[in-house]
């Protein structure tokens, strides 16, 4: 009740800055002397300058910054020597967050930030800061809270207004340069907030106070006395209030704009694993192919767009990025384990050769985005028309094509930007019968022929301008992928993906973790930010699924290591979990500490999956304690924002349930060990525990020593042994993959709790 009487405040009190925003741009429209004050200097300022400009972030290495780093506007980064000068002249921050890949940044660009009447404004009344949200996700989530708070929406590019010592008291998203759509113009905007930061502070000071105090309460509300036990029944809760969101006729959860939510789906195949309940099985399906089939996906070079436009998935918003291709893959090849859709395999190994071809840099790490926009034209790069498609495969093949994948002379969406006429994406989210296209043709020959086709559009769509890569590389980020080109290896025992994988942690913990601390970013050499708890979190359940793909107990030292260093550095020690940013983060009015889901998985949430999972490893209890205080702080939210809390629920399935502890003893003949991983990894089989002791291999003993699983555990009469246990009680060994496979099949998923 305290919260939303904040809330309600605040929302009120912004509205108050509204309504003397209004005012002020009245007067300002009636006045001339105020005009000429607020705009004084800007006559001087533009004679002095030459065509190009240059500003404070010319020496910053984020793509995104860089891109701004001849706009008019003086931007400067965000350092403790901007926030001191603010404090200094005592004048407002102007914050701009946004990111490389994103369309409406670039569009509010060109719109004001090259403008140099708005240029003027900006730089005689403010302190202008312009930050990349993914080298700053700890300004990003503060300050995106805080939007969602005064202008009850949210998005990029994110435009707020601070006091000196950094707390907003009015903020939006994008802003046209013109009164539009009921959106105020930025020039009369920005004048009228300079009028009222001169004339009537009191209102700013008492707004940015309530907001504060909203931000400083929203930050702890993850756990109260409304949490409940969390078992069987709090999971079976989850999954109907998810399947309650899902669209039945075209897939997905919720409407348009309509987002993939990896993790979502994924819970969902746990519970499919757990109940056998085809309805949640049927979701997960539908759910898959109809993304695969859609726009959202790329299917002439791979990977995933950001998220759909319409309900359809037809017309995607058109930037890539690293993290949904990451969990993309991941649940695809899941999908593929429990269902044996060989469509399923496809889209995750096609996923893979897009990361590898387009977004891994030649020391291995992997690239954030790809940008939305071609010469300032979204979605240009992926689009074709009907006569391009029949020039460049012939008529027959053409017509084939264009039949498979829906291309129309007319083109095949509608879309308010002229330049989208008669263009098509292509997608099959309603195929015919492959009898249609070719008769006489079978569905092996047809996907081996479109494949070749898909192939000479590639080649040709390379040639035109490309989109622009954002090539930092964000250690969370790099983590997810990993994780997702482990799982590969193991299901499709391609050595390519486990070699990127391992090249990738190389890389990371190379260049980005240095005395004792991991670091978020890296480009061309330099180092940006102290890690975050998505850093942390994320790499470690990565080095994890490194082990248990190549088994090499070195990634289960360095995961343990830095899980340990998580816990000192991120821990809220007075009510459990952990705060977003470490003690080694400056300059934040708060510290944020959050269960929920943004665009990837809350870093608490892997954080509690990745301590359970080394509990088991190194039977640490303090580990499962740490986790059980994250995913029993849920309360109700568990079950009433099942989607918000996806990661979180695939978390507490692994502590709810107990999961399988398989250890492999290797004998000399290592065949019969493929046999046996081969067993495991060909079946869906949640939050399984695997580790391998073979006798020949040089950390023999070290492995043996740190891992209690695979002690006292021997090779039966000189075979490759596999013990299935549980909570370290071990059935009967076996030393065939048959028998494995049936340890591995009963119905071994009863729940731990009540």
């Amino acid at each position: 009740m305290k919260l939303i009487k904040l809330y309600v405040t605040a929302v009120l009190a912004t509205w108050l800055i509204v309504l003397s925003i209004l005012v002020f741009s009245f007067l300002y429209t009636k006045s001339g002397d105020k005009k000429n004050r607020l705009e004084s200097g800007y006559m001087g300022y533009a004679m002095k300058q030459s065509v190009k400009y240059t500003n404070s972030l010319i020496n910053e290495t984020s793509p995104y910054l860089l891109q701004h780093a001849h706009n008019p506007v003086q931007w400067n980064p965000w350092t403790e020597e901007t926030i001191q000068t603010a404090k200094s002249l005592d004048k407002p921050i102007f914050l701009s967050i946004g990111y490389s890949a994103c369309h409406w940044c670039h569009v509010m660009e060109k719109e004001s930030f090259e403008n140099e009447e708005v240029a003027a404004i900006l730089n005689e009344n403010f302190i202008n800061i312009k930050v990349d949200r993914e080298e700053r996700p700890d300004l990003d989530e503060i300050y995106m809270e805080a939007v969602q708070v005064m202008a009850n929406n949210g998005g990029w590019p994110m435009s707020l207004f601070l006091t000196p010592d950094l707390y907003p008291f009015y903020g939006g998203t994008y802003y046209p340069p013109e009164d539009r759509h009921g959106l105020p113009g930025f020039k009369r905007l920005i004048l009228s907030i300079s009028a009222l930061w001169h004339e009537n502070r009191g209102i700013i000071t008492d707004n940015s106070r309530k907001v504060g105090d909203v931000l400083e309460q929203l930050s702890f509300n993850t756990s109260g006395s409304e949490a409940e036990p969390v078992n069987e029944h709090s999971l079976l809760k989850a999954q109907k209030g998810l399947l309650a969101l899902y669209d039945n006729v075209h897939g997905g959860f919720g409407s348009a704009p309509k987002f993939p939510h990896a993790s979502a789906i994924e819970f969902l195949l746990n519970r499919y694993f757990r109940t056998h309940d085809a309805a949640v099985l049927a979701s997960v399906e539908k759910t898959l192919d109809a993304m695969a089939l859609g726009g959202i996906y790329d299917h002439v070079g791979g990977g995933f767009h950001r998220y759909s436009t319409d309900h359809q998935w037809l017309i995607p918003h058109f930037e890539k990025m690293l993290y949904d291709n990451a969990l993309l893959s991941d649940v695809y090849q899941k999908a593929f384990q429990m269902t044996r859709n060989p469509l399923y395999k496809k889209v995750a190994q096609d996923v893979f050769g897009y990361v590898l071809r387009e977004m891994t840099s030649p020391q291995g790490g992997f690239f954030a985005t790809q940008d939305a926009d071609t010469s300032g034209k979204e979605g240009l790069f992926y689009l074709w028309t009907y006569q391009e498609i029949i020039d460049l495969l012939g008529e027959q093949d053409g017509r084939l094509y264009s039949n498979y994948y829906t291309i129309r002379p007319e083109g095949n969406f509608r879309s308010h930007e002229s330049y989208h006429i008669g263009q098509n994406i292509p997608h099959r989210n309603a195929i015919p019968a492959p009898v249609q296209y070719n008769p006489g043709i079978s569905n092996n020959d047809l996907d081996k022929k479109i494949e070749g086709l898909n192939a000479i559009l590639l080649e040709a769509r390379n040639r035109r301008t490309a989109p622009l890569t954002d090539d930092k590389i964000i250690t969370a980020w790099n983590g997810l992928m990993i994780s997702s080109l482990a799982h590969g290896y193991q299901i499709f025992d391609d050595s390519k993906y486990l070699n990127a994988a391992q090249k990738s942690a190389r890389f990371i913990l190379s260049n980005l973790y240095k005395n004792g601390n991991l670091y978020h970013s890296y480009r061309n050499g330099i180092v940006k930010e102290y890690g975050f708890l998505d850093d942390y979190a994320f790499f470690i359940v990565s080095l994890i699924d490194l082990y248990e793909a190549s088994f090499d107990v070195q990634w289960l030292i360095e995961a343990e290591k830095l899980a340990k260093a998580m816990i000192e550095n991120f821990q809220d020690t007075a009510s459990g979990g952990f705060y977003f940013t470490s003690v080694l983060h400056k300059n934040l009015i708060i510290r944020k500490k959050s269960l929920f889901d943004g665009a990837i998985p809350s870093g608490n949430s892997m954080a509690a999956y990745a301590l359970l999972r080394l509990s088991k490893f190194f039977d640490n209890q303090e580990f499962r304690v740490k986790a059980e205080k994250i995913i029993t702080a849920t309360g109700n939210n568990m079950y009433s924002n099942p989607v918000a809390l996806s990661s979180l629920l695939k978390a507490a399935d692994l502590y709810v349930y107990q999961p399988d502890e398989i250890a492999l003893i290797a004998s000399h003949n290592h065949d019969d060990l493929k046999n046996m991983l081969q067993a495991v990894n060909s079946r869906f089989i949640p939050n399984k525990v695997i580790a391998v002791l073979d006798n020949e291999a040089p950390e023999r003993g070290l492995t043996q020593e740190k891992i209690p699983l695979l002690k006292e555990k021997t090779a039966v009469s000189g075979k490759t042994t596999a013990y299935v246990c549980r909570n370290f009680s071990c059935l009967k060994p076996v030393t065939n993959a048959e028998d494995l496979i049936k340890l591995l099949s009963e119905n071994r998923t009863e729940s731990i709790t009540n």
